[in-house]
């Protein structure tokens, strides 16, 4: 099977797919999760998709979710076994209009993609998600697979549960 050929699939099986026109949260969810990344249910691995969509939504940029994947699908990990190369994301954020720089500390971002491991490091997943500070605290959309509801932390430390970032994307353009 080509790899063209996959993307091409994948965009015209998620193009038939309705889902509601709103922030994301819980890929492991409705009809969210029956989108493909790769090879795979964007379920399993469709966090960095979600939170460049998430993020142009909150900067008044949004875009359909299916070309957002379409186009990150030229940075898949493994066919997408291990999502989108989250260095890449930087990329899209750009194609779809959003200004962004490269961090290495959260500090007072008010808004902020962020990558981290899930466990140990390279032995545990990645995970992306949107974030935005609101009333002193971190909202942060995604955060759990089967979770549709916005979660908040006090702080990035609790956010990461101890661990340090992988990638940190600062969000220029906000409301």
């Amino acid at each position: 099977m080509k790899i063209q050929t996959t993307r091409k699939a994948n965009y015209e099986h998620n193009c038939a797919c309705e889902f509601s026109d709103r922030m994301i949260n819980g890929q492991g969810m409705g009809d969210i999760s029956k989108l493909k990344y790769g090879f795979f249910c964007m379920s399993y691995n469709g966090c960095e998709v979600i939170s460049v969509y998430n993020a142009l939504r909150y900067i008044g940029k949004p875009q359909p979710l299916q070309e957002i994947a379409f186009y990150l699908e030229k940075y898949r990990v493994l066919f997408g076994l291990f999502g989108c190369n989250v260095y890449r994301i930087g990329k899209a954020l750009k194609k779809f209009g959003a200004e962004y720089e490269r961090i290495s500390e959260v500090g007072d971002t008010p808004a902020f993609i962020i990558s981290f491991w899930t466990g140990k490091r390279f032995r545990s997943s990645l995970h992306t998600v949107f974030c935005r500070r609101e009333n002193g605290r971190i909202k942060i959309y995604n955060r759990y697979n089967n979770c549709d509801t916005v979660r908040y932390a006090d702080s990035p430390e609790k956010l990461l549960g101890g661990r340090r970032p992988v990638v940190i994307y600062a969000i220029k353009n906000q409301k």
